[in-house]
């Protein structure tokens, strides 16, 4: 169950992450905000990537449920800070110089916010579960996974509509928000 976890982390959370956009026809005024807002975002998928690695290996260690729990524990919070600090990363870059910016900024700052506050609710859920009832452990990952697909979808729809258009454009070329290589090769193959 536990490789579920990480498959779902690798593919959702970070794929979040995953700027895309083609053409290279963007103004100044609009690289230039991308480019505040992609320093800032490489060293948190980096925070992400790691937090899915913890929980990869520790699902293919055949560690214990306490192991599991406290390498899935740690990585939640990872995970909450990393969504928290990429929503100060967009907030503080002000509004993008585009059509509808400061809509786009906002609705962007919201859900990332509200998936860093599911993150420290999943980490008190795992905090929760016991680890000497084998059944119940398994049962208490299973939930978590659903929340975790439901948690890839909101991180994916709290940045598409910052991807599109000329916006979109600019955040593609800049470095700090390329898609990340992920180490799971079960991730790369959904990517």
């Amino acid at each position: 169950m536990n490789k579920k976890l990480a498959l779902v982390l690798s593919t959702g959370a970070v794929l979040a992450m995953t700027m895309t956009g083609c053409g290279d026809d963007t103004d100044a005024e609009t690289r230039a905000w991308a480019e505040k807002v992609c320093g800032e975002v490489e060293p948190q998928v980096e925070k992400i990537q790691n937090a899915n690695e913890t929980i990869a290996e520790a699902s293919e260690a055949d560690a214990s449920s306490a192991e599991v729990q406290e390498a899935d524990s740690a990585a939640f919070q990872q995970l909450s800070e990393a969504y928290g600090a990429l929503a100060d990363a967009i907030d503080e870059a002000g509004d993008p110089p585009v059509d509808d910016g400061a809509e786009l900024r906002e609705n962007a700052v919201e859900e990332l916010n509200d998936i860093s506050t599911a993150y420290e609710g999943l980490k008190e859920r795992i905090d929760g579960l016991d680890t000497e009832d084998q059944s119940a452990f398994a049962d208490g990952l299973a939930g978590i996974a659903e929340e975790l697909q439901q948690l890839g979808r909101s991180g994916d729809e709290a940045l598409n509509t910052l991807q599109s258009g000329e916006l979109g454009q600019a955040i593609s070329e800049q470095e700090g928000c390329q898609r990340p290589v992920t180490a799971s090769p079960e991730a790369s193959g959904d990517a």
